[in-house]
């Protein structure tokens, strides 16, 4: 049974760590409450914990927005990249590691028949987007309000953090420093509405390069045929439908979530859950519009610029290979799925039992809490939630040693019953601490 959590007060070191990443890293100081208050500098992590500077441990549901599927410092892992560290750490050439690991992606993903690596999910949409571009030879793109597809300049658009809504399909920049030119290639329709989907599409289907859709947006499921209609309309105009399945690969099944909802995309964007924690994606899509990256093309035309200097170095590689036989072990997903259900059921049933309106959604390894009384489905219907309550939440969790991200619970393979269990308790009694 593990002991109730008591928080060594933060030290004297701890506190000289956060105060100069505050003046030092104005990206990179990042808090789970985005309060100083709830600041952490962690100093190792093993398994489903991590540990902090002044010597807390907490269980962790954050897993580095969710790379740590195996959990932290998983011995397969270490084992594989040390052994291969020891031979260089990249070529910018072709390896054993990133040529196997392109063969198990093949096999795997739905929609793969070729690869190209990136570093990140942010290179792997802008990558998959290109490449529409490519294909189609048009330049717009239609994206789902309320989606996140990384830190590209077409995709930095009516994402979850956008304030104030336009009619559809104008799109909202969400960071400054965006080209007012970029708004004109970019369109937004909203998540789980087909019919007005189909009629932005159908509006615009000459111009568009591309559809990039989150297949679970966040923690919003896909509601039943709008995935399939989708495909169908996308299909219907030889529109590349993209995938971002940054979160969601190997995530929702070793398929992804192609696999799991059944719907195939002409490319997708993954990363995250393959990465044990190190740095590298991957695009994989039909040959047809990959093709457009091969070498030669720099000769003779014609050619996509898919590249970056660590881009499929043997390090990363050999990572995701390790990673990826691990997933492949016999019951892994089915355990995954049974934990992550019985702390999702659990949540919810500490929310409505403490009478505070909530819902929790998303899919078993993956969900998160919505405060609202309305009935959530899309990013407009989602701006009912209160996001205080949550903070508030986060907060409590981390008094009480558990720690999550500020959206979602990610589960890992290592989370142990123990785990879940203590964390249930936990929940009881920081969603009673919301009501005081």
């Amino acid at each position: 049974m593990r002991k109730p959590f008591q928080r060594i007060p933060r030290d004297g070191y701890e506190q000289k760590l956060i105060d100069m990443a505050a003046e030092l890293l104005p990206a990179c100081a990042r808090t789970p409450t985005m309060s100083l208050e709830s600041a952490i500098v962690v100093k190792e992590g093993h398994g489903s914990k991590i540990t902090d500077m002044s010597g807390n441990e907490y269980i962790d549901y954050l897993l580095g927005s969710g790379p740590i599927f195996l959990g932290h410092a998983h011995p397969a892992i270490v084992k594989a990249v040390r052994e291969t560290l020891e031979g260089g750490s990249s070529f910018l050439l072709p390896n054993e590691p990133s040529i196997l690991l392109a063969e198990e992606l093949v096999k795997a993903v739905p929609c793969a028949e070729k690869i190209c690596f990136g570093n990140t999910g942010s290179d792997a949409t802008l990558f998959s987007i290109r490449l529409a571009r490519a294909f189609r030879k048009r330049d717009k793109i239609l994206k789902f309000e309320g989606g996140y597809h990384g830190q590209g300049d077409h995709v930095l658009m009516s994402n979850q953090w956008t304030k104030e809504t336009k009619a559809y399909p104008a799109p909202v920049p969400n960071s400054e420093g965006i080209p007012k030119s970029v708004e004109e290639d970019v369109l937004v329709a909203p998540f789980n509405n087909l019919d007005l989907t189909v009629d932005i599409i159908e509006k615009n289907r000459d111009d568009l390069a591309g559809v990039i859709v989150e297949p679970m947006q966040r923690t919003i499921p896909p509601q039943p045929g709008f995935l399939e209609g989708l495909r169908e309309i996308t299909a219907r105009h030889e529109i590349p439908l993209i995938f971002d399945e940054v979160v969601t690969g190997f995530r929702l099944a070793y398929g992804g979530a192609q696999e799991y909802y059944g719907v195939t995309p002409d490319l997708c964007a993954i990363g995250k859950s393959m990465s044990a924690g190190h740095p590298i994606s991957a695009v994989c899509g039909r040959a047809d519009i990959m093709e457009f990256a091969e070498g030669i093309r720099r000769i003779t035309g014609n050619y996509v610029s898919l590249t970056g200097t660590y881009s499929g170095n043997p390090i990363s590689c050999t990572a995701a290979l390790a990673a990826l036989k691990e997933l492949r072990r016999e019951g892994v997903y089915e355990s995954v799925f049974a934990k992550g259900t019985k702390l999702k059921n659990a949540l919810q049933k500490s929310l409505d039992k403490a009478g505070i309106p909530a819902q929790v959604l998303g899919e078993p390894p993956a969900f998160q809490p919505w405060f609202s009384e309305s009935e959530i489905f899309d990013f407009r219907s989602s701006q009912a939630s209160n996001p205080m309550l949550n903070f508030q939440l986060l907060q409590e969790l981390i008094d009480r040693g558990v720690l999550k991200g500020h959206e979602k619970f990610f589960i890992s393979t290592v989370h142990s019953d123990e785990d879940i269990d203590f964390t249930i308790d936990v929940i009881d009694d920081a969603v009673q601490a919301l009501k005081g």
